[in-house]
């Protein structure tokens, strides 16, 4: 078979960063990433990794990759939120996504996880098909929230006043 998937290694950070890239440029956003190899580097593959990702490979070629990591469902416990999954247009329609969403799958069942959760971009209308061909379904009721940049350390500030309890990760 002609795909192959396989976990991300330390020595593949410089085709994980172009195939960010190479994401963005897709997504019509090609000057937002201000991710670097070093950052990459250490949330991946530091003491504490913050993500895995998974590399596909079509007759030996890097084509795609899935970047995922664990959430919580206070209903339903522990969950999978996949970040990205991204396929380069010249290798579209060969069954590569799928087979990265479903190795993605397998890494939810393996962790008995309740959720495997993503967002989609509401004009990207294959990737919509997509997923609701494979069972995924769409939250209308939700909205996405996003806080970056100053707007963290401004909403931050504005606890100074309380009295918290500590335990030592300052997550309260």
């Amino acid at each position: 078979m002609p795909i192959r998937i396989r976990p991300a290694a330390a020595e593949d950070v410089p085709l994980m960063l172009d195939l960010i890239h190479a994401l963005a440029v897709y997504e019509r956003e090609p000057d937002s990433v201000e991710m670097t190899e070093a950052q990459l580097m250490q949330d991946g593959f530091g003491a504490e990794p913050c993500f895995k990702c998974l590399i596909a490979e079509y007759e030996g070629v890097a084509a795609g990759f899935a970047l995922f990591f664990p959430i919580y469902s206070t209903w339903q416990g522990g969950s999978l939120y996949l970040e990205d999954l991204f396929v380069k247009t010249e290798f579209r329609g060969r069954g590569i996504g799928k087979a990265l969403l479903a190795r993605v799958a397998r890494v939810a069942v393996e962790r008995k996880c309740a959720r495997l959760q993503w967002a989609v971009l509401e004009w990207n209308q294959p990737a919509i098909d997509f997923y609701h061909s494979i069972g995924a379904k769409m939250l209308s009721e939700w909205r996405g929230m996003r806080v970056t940049g100053a707007d963290i350390a401004a909403l931050a500030g504005m606890g100074e006043t309380v009295d918290e309890a500590v335990d030592g990760t300052n997550a309260g």
